[in-house]
């Protein structure tokens, strides 16, 4: 069985993990980008069609049949009611991407866990990088639709990977953390999926905070969505600067959710030749 296992090294911490393997990284990402949209006619456009198609779905649904606006804006239109849900929906899709494709990372690539030594950590990297790309792409039709409707893109866009950083930690740590629980618990891949689903209606995607009740917004802050997605909002579109100390705190919590995870991981990988 010790032929069967990737083996674990010393140094296979949270960045050395990442920087030791990034090639093999790159190729896997670009890999499993080509092979998700192989076959079809429209290839990698779907990255751009499908967060369209939703957005003006939920535009649609949101500003015409229930008739909202954008709280707390002067100018508070349909047009600016569809950029912030975009943003939100980024953010968002960023993260169910990852956090639902993570039960089934490991049972879904048998071959590298019982055939080869190999570092199955980087399956996390590799699926946050695909999430990634789809992200990069939205994040371009987003200042795209900025730009026509304000006429400038805020000059605080340049702050968006220090922005968001800390959030792609976060969701690495999950993946660890589920990838790894997904070998022996099957049943969790639907119990996430629920989860997700839920999160999407619970977290500032179709409103602002400061449109929930007082009496509730301190439960807001627990989500672990909020502050990146107020964050990318202010950075992106309202041309803030990021919140300072609130990106140190929420820094330090992503870190150490990144780095259980990963302790997590190497811990239980031990096993998954013998489940899988």
């Amino acid at each position: 069985m010790t032929t069967a296992v990737s083996s674990v090294s010393k140094d296979d911490g949270l960045i050395s993990s990442f920087w030791r393997h990034r090639s093999l990284i790159l190729a896997l990402t670009r890999r499993d980008i080509a092979g998700r949209y192989r076959g079809s006619m429209l290839g990698p456009l779907w990255s751009l069609l499908n967060p369209l198609l939703m957005l003006s779905v939920y535009t649609f649904v949101f500003t015409q049949v229930f008739g909202l606006r954008w709280s707390g804006s002067a100018t508070s239109n349909k047009f600016e009611f569809s950029i912030m849900l975009f943003a939100g929906l980024l953010v968002f899709s960023l993260f169910s991407e990852c956090v639902v494709r993570a039960p089934g990372l490991i049972i879904s690539n048998p071959n590298y866990v019982k055939k080869v030594v190999f570092p199955l950590q980087i399956f996390a990297w590799v699926s946050l990088g695909t999430a990634l790309f789809h992200f990069t792409v939205g994040v371009l039709v987003l200042l795209a639709a900025t730009l026509i409707v304000s006429g400038t893109i805020p000059a605080t866009a340049l702050f968006l990977p220090l922005a968001l950083l800390p959030f792609l930690l976060f969701c690495a740590g999950l993946t660890w953390f589920l990838s790894a629980l997904g070998v022996y618990l099957r049943d969790i891949g639907q119990i996430v999926g629920v989860i997700v689903s839920a999160l999407m209606f619970l977290s500032p995607v179709f409103f602002p905070s400061s449109a929930m009740p007082k009496a509730y917004q301190s439960l807001l802050l627990l989500n672990p969505l909020t502050f990146p997605i107020e964050q990318v909002r202010d950075v992106l579109v309202w041309g803030r600067t990021p919140d300072w100390m609130g990106l140190v705190v929420y820094s330090i919590l992503c870190v150490t959710v990144a780095s259980c995870g990963l302790w997590w991981f190497n811990r239980t990988r031990r096993g998954f030749a013998d489940v899988i």
